[in-house]
């Protein structure tokens, strides 16, 4: 008891403003962007509404507990999400099995995960991986949603140009309370200019649903294990890049075995995968949610508080972040990954040895291309891993080994 008590006096001492509203930032972005795929998914198996309640609720109140449980236990803001690769992936092609399957597929999805984070085969592979890299993946996944702040400030100008200067003022002033008070003032504008509408809006909480799940072949090779692949590609990949790249080097298995425990939890109420978030998570761990890296932890229990909050009124939600101007998502968006795009940009071009196959990471993520349904940040990975073995390598170990398996294969036919 006296040990919560400290945590929780902590805690109190170690909170701010801008970290509670870099949270809530957070999960406003997730729900006005990712969160509406899960809707176009559930129309693909004419999914009920009380059973799309309830994978919203799912979702949402595992990804609230897994990162308020991660960022107190590592002092980190630890932002987890949903699968939204993995909701995808249900778009293209959930209508050929049947929904219990679907549930033991996100089971076995969830197993396989945890898996990986028990055994350490992933982290093994992310300390592989060069920093200048990771950061440069960082930089191409997050430079798009900068080049929309100022997109925005074309197709509405009377609301993105006055939060842009809000920002740049503030930011000489009170730097900490930059991303808030443009925040603020795009409310206010939004309200004056009467381009948000209130009416229409209802909001129920939600009964969650527990569907047995049953086990088919096809469900578990079909959508299980590419689940799997494309959660652990696309977004736990980037996820830890991104804490990476602003200096939390929290230990990866836990963090793995966290958020596949919780999948295998969820998944009978609807959730199709919790794991690292990497977008919404540079918002919480740059020097806008707090100037000190010990203290931004509060903004993964802020965001992980607003997950449950939401979570509780499930799909009428997305009803409440409809009503805002898509413009003012964008624009705070943008904002609040200022930062951490500089930094990451910096970051991957410190390096002389590591500028060639850093900036081949950049433009690959930043193509946006997909292939094999798994998208441009794995392979902007893959390429600058290749193109840094290419070019600074020990290509002598590649040829011997080839040289090996001939020698090895010939022997055995000799034989």
């Amino acid at each position: 008891m006296d040990s919560f008590i400290l945590l929780l006096k902590r805690i109190r001492s170690d909170s701010s403003i801008s970290a509670i509203v870099a949270g809530l930032i957070a999960v406003t972005v997730g729900f006005a962007g990712p969160v509406l795929l899960i809707f176009q998914a559930a129309k693909v198996i004419n999914l009920s509404n009380a059973n799309l309640s309830s994978w919203i609720w799912a979702i949402s109140i595992a990804s609230g507990l897994t990162s308020i449980i991660l960022s107190i236990r590592f002092k980190a803001p630890v932002i987890t999400a949903w699968s939204t690769p993995g909701a995808v992936m249900l778009i293209s092609g959930w209508s050929a099995y049947a929904y219990s399957d679907s549930i033991g597929a996100f089971i076995f999805a969830g197993i396989l995960i945890t898996v990986l984070g028990f055994t350490g085969l992933f982290s093994s592979f992310m300390k592989r991986i060069p920093y200048a890299i990771i950061t440069a993946m960082l930089a191409g996944i997050l430079l798009k949603f900068g080049v929309d702040v100022f997109v925005s400030s074309k197709q509405l100008p009377m609301l993105a140009l006055p939060m842009i200067l809000s920002y740049l003022v503030s930011k000489r002033w009170f730097p900490r309370y930059a991303v808030v008070t443009s925040l603020f003032l795009g409310l206010l504008i939004s309200y004056s200019l009467n381009i948000v509408n209130f009416e229409g809006v209802s909001v129920f909480l939600v009964d969650p649903i527990f569907t047995k799940p049953t086990f088919s072949l096809s469900s578990l090779i079909g959508l299980g294990i590419p689940l799997c692949i494309v959660t652990m590609a696309s977004q736990n990949a980037t996820g830890i890049g991104v804490l990476r790249a602003d200096g939390y080097n929290t230990p990866v298995n836990p963090l793995i075995i966290t958020t596949g425990i919780a999948s295998i939890l969820f998944a009978p109420f609807g959730a199709h995968g919790i794991n690292m978030s990497a977008l919404i998570a540079a918002i919480c761990t740059g020097k806008e949610a707090h100037l000190d890296p010990d203290k931004r932890y509060i903004a993964g229990i802020s965001a992980g508080i607003f997950y449950l909050i939401f979570g509780i009124f499930g799909a009428t939600i997305v009803s409440v972040f409809a009503i805002f101007p898509s413009e003012l998502i964008v624009v705070i968006t943008g904002l609040a990954l200022f930062g951490s795009i500089g930094s990451s940009l910096t970051s991957a071009m410190q390096e002389e040895a590591k500028k060639e196959a850093a900036l081949i990471t950049f433009l690959v993520t930043l193509s946006g291309i997909s292939i094999a349904g798994v998208g441009s940040p794995f392979w902007g990975l893959i390429a600058g891993i290749v193109t840094d073995f290419m070019l600074s390598g020990d290509l002598s170990k590649l040829f011997s080994a080839k040289t090996n398996i001939h020698l090895r294969e010939k022997n055995r036919r000799v034989g």
